[in-house]
């Protein structure tokens, strides 16, 4: 992997393949750009592809700082600057999906059009306040119990056991004041106002139980497309990546 420094944080990346539009991907909380491996293969055929490690993850720095979707979302323009990243599709999965929302508020003349896989980008009535019940557990010494009994709802019946037991050991390995201050960005970011601000063409998938309201998305956002994966649970990027394929390709193809 390739790395910039930012401030005085290394922040890695993978570039490679050509083609426009580029394409940047973005993980979710706790994970690391190979959270989008199906998807960096199939698309660097046709498009040049930045993954990212976020900073706090992955092999990026992870310093005791206050993290936020916003500086996130910095990071990525910055990036998308220094690599002379010309109007890219930005893909978030989860809070990766979120900060794809708020390159679009925060730098609308950045992105060409976002995509956001099973994101809480506008969360269902209730669904924050269990997050932030989830944070108040995440200073105790049960932390690591409480991020694992997270991470088991994400999956659905008939999931593979070895992604499933990979992806637990990998995201409860995260340093804890990532963890922590990563699930406070979460909790704090006004996606609404976001999704008000974005004025670009707008992808949103769902896995089989939504993090997303979508109606509400859609009132928001009216550049939104709602969209689902079928049998497949929040990491559908993984399990079910021909789904996920085949819908950014259409939507390449359509929208942008």
């Amino acid at each position: 992997m390739k790395h910039l420094m930012r401030d005085g944080v290394k922040l890695f990346y993978t570039d490679e393949g050509r083609g426009n539009p580029p394409i940047v991907l973005v993980h979710g909380w706790t994970c690391d750009h190979s959270y989008f491996e199906p998807q960096r293969k199939h698309l660097s055929k046709r498009h040049r592809v930045i993954a990212v490690d976020l900073r706090g993850h992955g092999r990026s720095d992870k310093p005791k700082q206050e993290y936020s979707i916003a500086g996130f979302a910095d990071d990525i323009a910055w990036l998308c600057e220094q690599l002379k990243v010309k109007k890219p599709i930005v893909i978030g999965h989860s809070m990766g999906g979120m900060i794809a929302l708020e390159v679009a508020s925060r730098h609308p003349d950045l992105a060409a059009a976002i995509v956001a896989c099973d994101s809480p980008v506008v969360a269902p009535r209730g669904l924050k306040a269990n997050f932030a019940a989830m944070l108040a557990q995440l200073g105790t010494p049960d932390f690591a119990a409480t991020q694992r009994g997270l991470i088991e709802t994400m999956f659905i019946a008939g999931h593979d056991p070895k992604l499933k037991a990979r992806i637990i050991k990998e995201m409860t390995s995260a340093p804890e004041h990532v963890s922590h201050e990563c699930m406070r960005a979460i909790i704090a970011m006004n996606s609404e106002k976001a999704a008000r601000r974005c004025k670009v063409p707008f992808l949103h998938i769902s896995a089989t139980n939504p993090l997303c309201d979508g109606v509400r998305l859609k009132k928001l956002c009216p550049s939104a497309t709602i969209a689902q994966t079928y049998g497949a649970g929040h990491f559908h990027q993984l399990e079910a990546p021909d789904q996920i394929n085949a819908m950014i390709d259409r939507f390449v193809k359509l929208a942008v």
